[in-house]
């Protein structure tokens, strides 16, 4: 036979009067990144408000990342600018037409070449050309003014497309546009062109294309001795 139970010991309790213990509370651990939680992170700062006044509400001031430009006193450059400007030029178009004139001889491939007197009295060697008049195609105006010109007669056989200018005469700029055409030499006298022209001349290509005064007919020159070849 086995004794009577002990009774179990319980644990201890209080006395009346005696305060119970606190609870640990535990410290809450703060998010990484810079001390600021997900939900205040990418927020607009806020200014504290001033001392001395707490009714007043912090006000939200939006990061724009704009720098402030120094603004410029008005009416200083633009006046200025305006101010040397001279008159303005008057403006027109004209539109002529002209011609290479070639012939084929033993030597090889010539072309006619007309001087005239600049505004300065010198001499410039060139191509025939001229205005088309009113009623008058391109190609009309090219073999009339070669004709003038020149005192020849000439065939049209390939168009050489054209050359764009600009020059001032008599206070006036004039933006030209000049067709040319590749024109086979069929006859006529030089001593029947007008008097506008001082000399007429056959010229071999390569010393023509030496000779002409002005870059754009040297290239329409250029582009007819590559057809010719």
């Amino acid at each position: 036979m086995t004794g009577p139970e002990e009774p179990k010991e319980s644990a201890p309790q209080p006395a009346e009067g005696t305060p119970k213990p606190a609870r640990r509370r535990r410290r809450r651990r703060r998010p990484r990144g810079g001390g600021q939680s997900k939900a205040t992170q990418g927020t607009t700062s806020t200014r504290a408000a001033p001392a001395g006044d707490p009714a007043t509400p912090a006000t939200p001031r939006a990061n724009t990342g704009r720098k402030r430009s120094r603004r410029k006193p008005k009416g200083t450059g633009a006046k200025k600018a305006g101010a040397q400007r001279g008159p303005k030029i008057p403006t027109t178009k004209e539109v002529s037409a002209g011609g290479v004139v070639y012939r084929r001889t033993d030597e090889g491939i010539e072309v006619v070449l007309a001087s005239r007197r600049t505004r300065r009295g010198q001499l410039a060697w060139g191509l025939a050309k001229g205005g088309i008049e009113i009623g008058e195609t391109r190609e009309q105006a090219a073999i009339r003014e070669v004709r003038e010109e020149t005192g020849l007669t000439a065939d049209i056989e390939v168009d050489l497309g054209d050359t764009k200018y600009m020059y001032v005469w008599d206070d006036i700029r004039i933006r030209k546009t000049v067709h040319f055409f590749l024109m086979r030499h069929t006859g006529g006298n030089v001593e029947e062109r007008d008097d506008e022209m001082e000399e007429i001349r056959w010229f071999p290509m390569d010393r023509a294309i030496k000779r002409a005064a002005y870059r754009g007919e040297r290239d329409m020159l250029v582009k007819a001795s590559e057809l010719l070849r």
